[in-house]
């Protein structure tokens, strides 16, 4: 069994982020990152990164490769609701992206010293003082200990449901991929519809194809996301063809300030693994750079009692923002307020005739 003194659970954007920074604050560390993600393929995610993360990124002084770039950008959203049968359109500066290529460039700017582990976390515990993960890799099973565990992996984090409680409420993303018939559609369309889920779906088009996808609850879900497609499609007016697959995740939703779980002890938790995402939109990106290098500068304190102390205090104000977005998730998803707003017109904009 190798030990570290950190060992991070996760190598999407907030377990490479914290990687990269904690290396570069606390070099005599060592440090290992377990990436469970398999070669080629990438999250279930629209792909967009958004004024917040772009913010961030800005912060770390990074610049996005033109590579990562999706064919087509993204200058507002058209809004519908399917049941009022309402659109309209607001203005929005969502960078269009590759989801995949951009984790694996996050992971590329990881500084020597940093031992990138490929497999799948399995297991976590605790053993005399140490931590210890069990991994699933092509060349079977091993394990690693550690002084300090992080735990990066997402909405169905192996950490926080080993050592903590679960959110109280998470979804099933949903997503499939059509080839794009190049038709009159918008470049990204965000859907209501609460016959058929309790959050908001939907499309993208990118590099392409287009994307339709959504959060539901867990139970029927498959039969929510294709009754959902049909009035969709009956809306539009439209067919969205036959996909070309069918790709899905867990996705966490907060519902209060207590879903957001930080850490105990040795055990620290960033990103969406900690429930820090956005529950009106679901954008989680530049709350995995935030807490993760948060976290990173809370490690220049002695002992896990003090990391643990520097880092709530450094989320708080994080931590108060999503608090804001659960109020916003409930006017968005209220059908009486969202028939208000979409009937106003306040904020839209308005398309001109072609």
């Amino acid at each position: 069994m190798k030990s570290y003194d950190i060992v991070i659970i996760g190598g999407g954007p907030a377990g490479a982020t914290f990687a990269r920074e904690v290396k570069k604050l606390c070099p005599s560390k060592s440090i290992a990152l377990v990436d469970g993600m398999a070669e080629g393929s990438s999250k279930v995610c629209g792909g967009l990164l958004s004024p917040d993360a772009q913010k961030v990124m800005a912060q770390f002084d990074l610049t996005l490769p033109k590579e990562l770039l999706a064919r087509l950008q993204i200058f507002d959203v058209k809004t519908i609701d399917i049941p009022l049968g309402k659109e309209r359109h607001y203005q929005r500066h969502y960078l269009n992206m590759t989801r995949g290529d951009f984790d694996r460039w996050l992971l590329s700017l990881i500084p020597e010293g940093v031992d990138i582990i490929r497999g799948i976390c399995v297991a976590v515990g605790a053993s005399e003082g140490t931590y210890w993960a069990r991994l699933k890799g092509a060349e079977g099973e091993s394990e690693l200990s550690c002084r300090y565990l992080v735990g990066a992996d997402g909405a169905a984090s192996v950490v926080r449901r080993s050592f903590f409680k679960m959110p109280k409420r998470q979804y099933l993303a949903i997503q499939e991929h059509y080839p794009d018939k190049g038709e009159d559609m918008a470049n990204y369309s965000c859907v209501f519809d609460p016959v058929t889920s309790k959050a908001c779906s939907w499309i993208i088009r990118k590099n392409g194809r287009m994307i339709f996808g959504g959060a539901f609850e867990p139970k029927g879900c498959k039969e929510a996301f294709q009754r959902q497609r049909s009035r969709l499609e009956d809306h539009m007016k439209k067919s969205l063809g036959e996909p070309l697959f069918r790709e899905a995740c867990l996705v966490t939703a907060p519902l209060s300030l207590g879903d957001f779980v930080l850490g105990r002890d040795g055990v620290f938790l960033i990103g969406e693994a900690a429930g820090l995402i956005s529950s009106s939109s679901f954008e989680g990106i530049s709350s995995a750079f935030l807490s993760a290098k948060q976290l990173a500068d809370s490690f220049c304190e002695d002992g896990a009692d003090k990391i643990l102390k520097s880092y709530r205090k450094k989320t708080m104000k994080l931590r108060l923002k999503l608090g804001l977005k659960i109020l916003k998730m409930h006017v968005l998803f209220s059908p009486f307020l969202r028939r208000l707003i979409l009937s106003s017109g306040i904020c839209s904009i308005k398309k001109y005739k072609n």
